[in-house]
């Protein structure tokens, strides 16, 4: 017979952080056992998730001081201060990102130890460290280990650490939540370079990372301390009567092509997006722009990059996610079989629009598609060593286009080239078969 208890009335959690309330439900398995409480979970309320969600949004705006757009109105006023050329501050920028690179599959690893939440508390702190070390900077090896620092710490650690916090603790339409997530972040970075040229024009170099280290330590740490706890790899975490997560392991994971399918659309757009825009005024500037309306199409990028990123992370639920690597890989080589023909005007306005849904459409959906294909349990671990190698693309881009420039005089040679590689992964997302969390083997 079924002991029913006195349950208080239903509520919703309305905090952030909060641990969910449970009623005790004593169900004897037999006649001749003690009746065993089994822990329900009661529905966490909106302000729950929209808080998770724009809380996580913010931290991601954040990392700026760490990613291209960020570091790239400084590099005119480095060249001047630390009296270095372009080719050894682009060198540095390029050792200092896959010197950071580097230690992201150890972050990933630590989020699954320890928690997203007190992982992101750890590195809000050392980046807003390094961000003022930085400050001190006074020749090229210094800038060069500056650059390893913040962009470990900033474009990958602080980044995955956001995404991997929503991933996990958001289960209610969670591919639209970190669409939403990706959307507020990509906000804040596009608006970036905007500030910190104001900063740097005002002040200086030293001033302007200073100011954001204040900043990233004002914002980030109580942020941090509101979001949920998460700690899913140590013991005693979860409620004695409550399932695990269910989940892959990194190294089964790394045998599926799906997981390099993934890894190579992120690998794909952080190299091509992150060459066009490093050389964007040089591209358009050969194919009749101005500097200022190269400069323009930009804006066009990042509304549709914004708009991209909500519309398929809203679709993340309810879609198989490799639709949304479609999609983001076609107008990637769409973008790039298309840029002989732009120029000023309308063409223009459609190359800018293009590139900006391929990158956003991405960011809409591959860390949905990581925890639809391999569960949550890992999850940090798994796109740590995703996150790791689209990081050491990012500069890798740059040179591949500057050396194609180089040997032709043109980067229309080295962008149809470079269209195969979108094309190949558009393919292998269609025809690889996508592996199911819940059968997931373990190591």
């Amino acid at each position: 017979m079924i002991v029913r208890p006195d349950a208080p009335a239903s509520h919703q959690e309305t905090l952030i952080g909060s641990p969910p309330s449970t009623t005790e439900i004593p169900l004897p398995l037999n006649p001749s056992t003690e009746p065993v409480p089994v822990t329900r979970r009661r529905p966490r309320g909106r302000l729950w998730w929209w808080g998770v969600v724009v809380g996580a949004g913010i931290v991601s705006g954040l990392t700026a001081p760490g990613q291209t757009a960020g570091l790239s109105p400084l590099v005119d006023p480095l060249i001047t201060t630390l009296d270095i050329t372009r080719t050894e501050i682009s060198t540095a920028y390029l050792i200092g990102t896959l010197a950071g690179a580097v230690a992201l599959p150890f972050i990933g690893r630590a989020l699954d130890r320890w928690g997203a939440r007190s992982v992101m508390m750890i590195v809000g702190v050392v980046f807003a460290l390094l961000l003022a070390a930085a400050s001190f900077v006074t020749d090229i090896f210094g800038l060069t280990g500056a650059y390893a620092g913040l962009r470990m710490a900033g474009q990958g650690a602080l980044s995955l650490t956001a995404v991997t916090i929503v991933a996990r603790t958001v289960t209610h339409r969670s591919g639209l939540a970190l669409g939403i997530t990706s959307a507020i972040g990509s906000a804040g970075i596009s608006l970036a370079p905007l500030g910190v040229e104001r900063l740097v024009a005002a002040s200086d170099v030293a001033t302007t990372w200073r100011i954001e280290s204040l900043a990233v330590l004002a914002i980030v740490l109580p942020i941090s301390l509101l979001l949920p706890r998460d700690a899913p790899g140590r013991k005693g975490s979860e409620r004695p009567t409550e399932a695990p997560a269910e989940g892959w392991d990194l190294r089964p994971a790394l045998r599926t092509g799906m997981f390099w399918v993934l890894t190579g659309a992120i690998f794909c757009t952080g190299m091509l997006t992150t060459a066009l825009a490093f050389h964007q005024i040089s591209i358009l500037g050969q194919q009749g722009f101005s500097t200022v309306e190269a400069a323009a199409n930009f804006a066009y990028q990042t509304i549709t990059a914004l708009l991209a990123t909500l519309a398929v992370g809203s679709l993340a639920d309810r879609i198989d996610p490799r639709w949304g690597v479609v999609f983001s890989m076609a107008m990637m080589a769409g973008t790039l079989l298309f840029l002989p023909f732009v120029e000023s005007g309308v063409l223009g306005i459609l190359y800018g629009l293009m590139l900006g849904a391929a990158g956003g459409g991405l960011r809409g959906i591959e860390a949905a598609a990581f925890v639809r294909y391999y569960g949550r349990r890992r999850i940090g671990t798994i796109r740590g060593v995703a996150t790791s190698i689209g990081l050491a693309s990012t500069a890798l881009g740059p040179l591949v286009f500057a050396l194609g420039f180089g040997a032709t005089g043109s980067y229309i040679e080295t962008a149809l080239v470079s269209a195969l590689l979108p094309l190949g992964i558009l393919i292998a997302a269609i025809v690889v078969r996508a592996p199911v969390a819940s059968s997931a083997p373990v190591d």
